[in-house]
């Protein structure tokens, strides 16, 4: 029986979302706790791996049992024994050709920016500060040169493993809202750093120290040397993934 879940996580005190022998894992803490409910191993496959320091609002995974348990045990007893970082939010039983990365049509993250004099509190853990005005505006228009298709090598990182740099980007959307500026990026998917070094690329146009033509030039030129530096960590958050509606999953899933 195939079972996929919702999972919500605070990535700030993780080694990112893969299973390491040296560090603390969201993946790691989400099999402990699903092998505990299943009495037996239990390894998940996800949608997107995350990074150390990101978070998730509804990363999906799938994984196979033969343990006799309802949704509602899968969900509640899982949580049980997760850390109070990390909450299954949902389970349903899916069908056994779903697959949590292949089946995937699309990603979706955000980025936010808390843009005033004063540092943050409150809000230190999921947000990245910035001191100086930005101008969201400038930061929209420099950055709709990236929709579609195109090679993203000058926004990946070196470290990146994918067999190629070409992504579709579907939308990429920068406002703000009082003191923050959100930064919503959809794709087929992403390269490793690629959504952090966007944001790190679009926060000298937005701060004025580059023109809005900048990034079109930056993706022209192919080379991780000419783009700005990697965004923190802290304000990137894997809003989801989207799947067919006929994959039966939750509606904020699915497209």
């Amino acid at each position: 029986m195939r079972i996929a879940l919702g999972i919500e996580y605070d990535g700030t005190d993780f080694h990112g979302w893969q299973r390491l022998s040296h560090g603390p894992t969201v993946q790691g803490a989400l099999e402990q706790s699903l092998s505990f409910v299943a009495d037996h191993a239990v390894a998940v496959t996800c949608a997107g791996r995350t990074d150390a320091g990101v978070h998730a609002r509804c990363q999906v995974v799938h994984f196979d049992s033969d343990a006799g348990r309802s949704e509602r045990s899968w969900m509640l007893g899982t949580n049980s024994r997760l850390p109070s970082t990390v909450a299954v939010r949902w389970a349903v039983r899916a069908d056994d050709t779903f697959h949590a990365r292949y089946g995937a049509l699309g990603r979706r993250y955000r980025y936010s920016i808390l843009n005033r004099i004063a540092r943050p509190a409150l809000d230190a853990r999921y947000v990245t500060w910035e001191r100086q005005s930005l101008d969201a505006d400038a930061m929209q228009r420099a950055g709709q040169v990236l929709v579609g298709e195109n090679d993203f090598s000058a926004f990946r990182t070196i470290a990146c493993q994918a067999r190629t740099p070409f992504r579709n980007v579907h939308s990429i959307r920068v406002v703000r809202i009082d003191d923050r500026i959100v930064i919503d990026i959809e794709a087929n998917a992403f390269l490793h750093h690629m959504v952090r070094n966007i944001v790190g690329s679009l926060l000298p146009v937005g701060r004025g120290e580059k023109p809005e033509a900048w990034i079109a030039e930056v993706l022209a030129g192919r080379d991780r040397s000419l783009a700005g530096p990697t965004a923190s960590a802290s304000g990137l958050c894997f809003v989801s993934p989207l799947y067919p509606l006929a994959s039966g999953l939750p509606a904020e899933v699915c497209r």
